[in-house]
């Protein structure tokens, strides 16, 4: 199972371990906001996400901290998933690793604690949206285990984009 921390860890036990997934704090966010940015998604910006860490009834926000490249002393924000329990299904409404760590395991990391939340609450499945572009996206969502179910058209506006309607069976 998943490790999630609800209590931050030390700069030191961070450094000499894999990258740990934790609850989003307001203290994220400026970091969410710049791999937002770098990653092209549909922007929130901060004030959408500081409103959605109000809202903790039905959503989950994580972030993978992990050591910094440049800082070995300060954790940061590596990636990070945001997702929302609607009827029956966790809608995962943002995800995102920085650049500089990808294709090292954190988004599988990241995707496979929102499975366990799900699974957690009972729920049976997990979609998303992906644009129909992004490959690379499309294969981490396959080997987390989703499949494609749908396309929406002109889904995305900057740049118009469809999106490929993806879900997941949570067992």
């Amino acid at each position: 199972m998943q490790r999630l921390r609800t209590e931050p860890e030390t700069a030191a036990t961070a450094e000499a371990s894999e990258p740990v997934i934790e609850r989003m704090t307001e203290h994220d966010l400026l970091e969410v906001v710049a791999i937002e940015e770098t990653s092209g998604l549909s922007p929130w910006g901060w004030d959408a996400y500081y409103a959605e860490l109000q809202s903790q009834d039905n959503s989950i926000m994580l972030v993978a901290h992990t050591a910094s490249l440049t800082d070995r002393r300060a954790p940061m924000v590596a990636g990070f998933v945001v997702a929302r329990h609607i009827a029956d299904e966790i809608h995962v409404n943002n995800f995102a690793v920085r650049p500089d760590f990808r294709r090292r395991g954190i988004g599988q990391r990241l995707m496979a604690a929102i499975l366990s939340w799900g699974r957690d609450k009972n729920i049976t499945q997990a979609v998303l949206e992906v644009r129909a572009g992004n490959k690379a996206a499309q294969q981490l969502y396959q080997a987390c285990g989703f499949v494609v179910i749908g396309r929406r058209k002109r889904y995305y506006k900057t740049p118009v984009e469809d999106a490929l309607l993806m879900a997941a069976a949570i067992e």
